[in-house]
């Protein structure tokens, strides 16, 4: 028995030893990086200014694919299917995990099994904006006159099961109003929808911040916690309504059994890019976006707490995607 004991011992030393190994030699040959998008929204944002980095402190080449296609499963399927190395990531946003399971009828992986947390990596919010012409300068004014409104008011979204629909739909529950979904392909061209006057509402991301700035979109508030420094005139949704909270966040996901020395070196070393004050401001100006960098408990545990969340309010809404 102490032989068998010693010679388990001597395996998992080996292990453990092999897997130090890999690490220090990984990346071994370039690294992809998929984003689930087409370029120039934030999470492609974000991949490219990470890869940049990453290419620069890690010595290998760091480069992203835009895999766009079924609100990102398709890039997913393909990672969660991968060679479990590190040479094959996806940079995906929170949705990726914690909608596309309540949304879609079935799903070829199972995002909270085949997709491993690697690093958080950013976080940042939408901002409600109606269209010029629409007369309303705040939330509650927005609300007022939605709730007067007949036919209701059109708000524009990137898709059925979007953040921007569930966003409209959570403050639509807390004011007690109804608005008429009309579902786009992507956000940049749901701002569009409602420039254009197709529609007079919209959650605006990154990709339509040029909008609100140009005036073509008259902003009213964030869907986050505090003010974003790219609007700072413009209040929380939460003043209004308090509790009221769509905080985006992107991450970084391996394979799984992706061995744990090469999952904690690249952790460490995008965490070294966050904390970098040049990388911070890169990200805040080209993409309205803030470096998050949370522990692998907490990262964990903001997965968990949006899926349960996002979970409850697709089921309320009743959304499902075939």
């Amino acid at each position: 028995m102490k032989t068998i004991g010693l010679g388990l011992a001597a395996l998992a030393l080996v292990a453990v030893l092999a897997g130090e190994a890999s690490a220090q030699q990984y990346p071994s040959r370039p690294v992809k990086i998929l984003v689930t998008i087409p370029p120039g929204g934030a999470p492609d944002i974000a991949a490219r200014l990470l890869a940049q980095r990453l290419t620069e402190t890690m010595g290998q080449s760091f480069f992203v694919e835009n895999r766009p296609g079924a609100n990102g499963n398709v890039a997913a399927d393909a990672v969660a299917k991968g060679e479990p190395d590190g040479h094959t990531l996806i940079l995906g946003a929170d949705s990726l995990i914690t909608i596309n399971p309540h949304v879609y009828a079935s799903l070829p992986y199972d995002p909270l099994k085949d997709l491993l947390p690697v690093a958080s990596v950013a976080s940042n919010q939408f901002f409600l904006a109606v269209n010029p012409g629409l007369p309303v300068k705040t939330v509650p004014e927005l609300v007022e006159h939605a709730r007067k409104a007949n036919p209701p008011i059109a708000y524009a979204s990137g898709g059925n099961g979007s953040q921007h629909q569930l966003g409209i739909e959570m403050l639509s529950q807390r004011a007690g109003i109804k608005m008429l979904h009309v579902p786009y392909r992507g956000g940049s061209p749901a701002g569009t929808a409602t420039v254009a006057g197709e529609t007079m509402v919209v959650l605006a991301g990154a990709s339509s911040a040029g909008l609100l700035k140009g005036g073509q979109l008259r902003g009213l508030a964030t869907t986050g916690t505090k003010r974003s420094p790219l609007f700072p005139d413009l209040p929380p949704i939460a003043d209004t309504y308090p509790g009221y909270d769509l905080t985006i966040w992107l991450g970084i996901f391996a394979p799984p059994a992706t061995p744990e020395p090469i999952v904690t070196r690249l952790r460490t070393e995008v965490q070294k890019v966050l904390r970098e004050a040049d990388f911070a401001q890169k990200l805040n100006v080209t993409g309205a976006l803030e470096p998050l960098a949370l522990s692998p408990a907490d990262f964990n545990a903001l997965i968990r707490r949006d899926y349960d969340k996002y979970g409850k309010l697709v089921r309320d809404v009743g959304v499902k995607i075939q």
